[in-house]
């Protein structure tokens, strides 16, 4: 039996005093948080002269589940938050995390302060010490914008659609989003485009309960997150994709 299928039938089976009626209700309580419980604490974290910013460790997320009675123990919140990795809720930044999830047929999510996770649709980002100066290098921000624009964006946790403003940057090859309402310097995230799969696509599950149809276009990364995005014409859809593809395949 898989993690994820172990996860839902712990679920299913009631594994707190306030058992919960399947799998997402757990995802919310743990992805969107609210008083008095509060939820996972978002920090800076640092290790090998690199800052991950917006990130937690392995060990916080277990810490969590079970001060809130969310699991019985650190096995049985082992089980879940590998069923939250695998279902690309929760995603590894750094060596340690991704040495996890990529170790064998499923990742593992290890209960461990030195493996650091985020939320898929956080504003993640890793800082690196650079080596000519002392002062921090933002790296996925080197690249030089190669295009920009407004796109509609499906949630990865809530599934609906909102305008972002997007920043295409080229080696490294970055998309980054941000909130076009507010003028922030900061992403609400990014997504590494090396390597990854970019492609129109007809169908988007729930699209047209938001009205969102045609100039559909699917990101996959190398990390295997998918991202669903629309462009406002059919031209500026086969831009986009044109210019995902090259940089995917340019940048580092």
């Amino acid at each position: 039996m898989t993690a994820h299928s172990m996860a839902s039938t712990q679920l299913a089976a009631g594994m707190s005093k306030q058992p919960f009626s399947d799998r997402n209700d757990v995802e919310m309580v743990l992805l969107f948080p609210v008083p008095p419980a509060g939820g996972i604490k978002e920090l800076k974290l640092e290790k090998e002269k690199k800052l991950y910013n917006h990130c937690f460790s392995g060990s916080s997320v277990l810490d969590w589940l079970v001060s809130q009675e969310k699991v019985r123990n650190r096995p049985e919140g082992l089980v879940l938050a590998t069923g939250l990795l695998n279902e690309g809720f929760l995603q590894p930044a750094g060596e340690l995390s991704k040495s996890g999830a990529e170790g064998g047929t499923e990742s593992v999510l290890l209960d461990q302060p030195e493996a650091f996770y985020y939320f898929a649709d956080s504003g993640f980002f890793c800082e690196g010490y650079s080596s000519d100066e002392d002062s921090i290098v933002k790296e996925e921000f080197r690249g030089a914008v190669i295009k920009q624009g407004c796109l509609l964006k499906q949630g990865q946790r809530r599934k609906n659609w909102k305008v972002r403003k997007f920043m295409l940057r080229n080696d490294p090859a970055y998309l980054h989003y941000y909130d076009p309402t507010k003028n922030e310097e900061d992403p609400l995230g990014s997504i590494h485009l090396r390597g990854c799969v970019v492609s129109a696509v007809e169908y988007v599950p729930d699209a047209k309960k938001y009205d969102v149809d045609g100039n559909l276009f699917e990101i996959i990364t190398s990390d295997e997150v998918h991202y669903f995005l629309q462009a406002a014409t059919a031209e500026e859809h086969k831009d986009w994709i044109k210019a995902i593809q090259t940089v995917s395949k340019t940048g580092k």
